[in-house]
């Protein structure tokens, strides 16, 4: 990656915010941080232990418990460093692609994940009696090792194309991490063919992963009305409801930022909170731990661990 760059650290300044609010948002964000990471290792760990639970949409699931609880520890931190410290938060340019290329690594994975597991309810749900041998431990292992591959080549490539340019004045990144859009605007050179590039770059991901999505829950709403029991057919819906709004909430605020013509710098950064900070902290909650197997799981990792202590 070559670079003319004569800027060696950037400034993150952080989310538009009152001085005044800075004690509380820290405390707020922390909070979400911790119940983030202890709540995706949480679910790590049940998985790992239970054999119950080895299965191909746990191991799906385990696959995106990871991915949140580093997707949200490569930004929050830094955003936390931004809170507490009123002129903004150095860091450097090696740091700077590092955390480029981590995010998007991260979060193009998870976009493709999340289409692996819509199509991984979209078999067990329309071809039951198929579904264990489509779904076995090779195709599983295929999928995701594909989808971590395509993150990485993702990233890669919007990793290169943003710091292939010149960085030679403004060093004051207009965000609380480094992503391509507030970066771009710092090059000292043309940056219109970049922006053509990642747009469609993003565009071609995003909405392609999203149509697959979309075509996914169509087919399953489809199979779930053939279902002949009310009690069933309500919880098979609000399953799907749920899963919908992570879905949304991870793939809206993406498109609002990275697909629009133009950019409103506040805006950005306030939008961008909801698929770096929330959707981690709800993925737990919405495909995991409002599972009965998962509760289940849970209980009985407890018990075993209070049996040990009694010992």
């Amino acid at each position: 990656m070559t670079n003319m760059s004569l800027v060696t650290t950037f400034i993150l300044m952080g989310l538009p915010h009152a001085p005044e609010l800075d004690m509380l948002l820290f405390g707020i964000f922390l909070v979400i941080y911790v119940l983030t990471v202890v709540g995706n290792l949480l679910i790590l760990l049940v998985i790992t232990v239970d054999p119950r639970l080895h299965t191909p949409m746990y191991y799906l699931l385990s696959n995106l418990s990871f991915i949140d609880m580093w997707f949200s520890t490569v930004t929050v931190p830094k955003m936390l460093m931004t809170l507490v410290s009123p002129e903004g938060s150095p860091i450097s340019f090696p740091s700077c692609v590092a955390q480029l290329y981590s995010f998007h690594f991260l979060g193009s994975t998870e976009c493709f994940l999340y289409t692996v597991m819509a199509y991984d309810r979209f078999l067990a749900i329309s071809y039951p009696l198929r579904y264990a041998s489509i779904m076995n431990g090779r195709m599983c292992a295929i999928l995701t090792t594909t989808t971590w591959l395509s993150g990485s080549v993702h990233s890669a490539a919007q990793t290169t194309l943003t710091f292939r340019l010149p960085f030679c004045g403004p060093n004051q990144i207009q965000h609380y991490f480094c992503d391509a859009p507030p970066i771009l605007k710092l090059a000292c050179a043309d940056t219109s063919a970049n922006e053509l590039v990642i747009f469609v770059n993003i565009g071609v991901v995003a909405s392609g992963c999203f149509l697959l999505i979309v075509l996914s829950y169509v087919s399953i709403v489809h199979s779930i009305l053939k279902i002949r029991t009310s009690e069933r057919r309500w919880r098979a819906f609000q399953t799907c409801a749920s899963h919908c709004t992570v879905v949304l909430c991870f793939f809206g605020p993406g498109v609002f930022i990275y697909l629009r013509p133009g950019s409103k710098k506040a805006m950005d950064r306030i939008v961008a909170v909801f698929y770096t900070v929330m959707t981690p902290l709800l993925n737990p909650v919405v495909y995991t731990l409002r599972n009965k197997e998962v509760k289940k799981a849970l209980l009985t990792l407890k018990d075993k661990e209070v049996h040990s202590q009694s010992k």
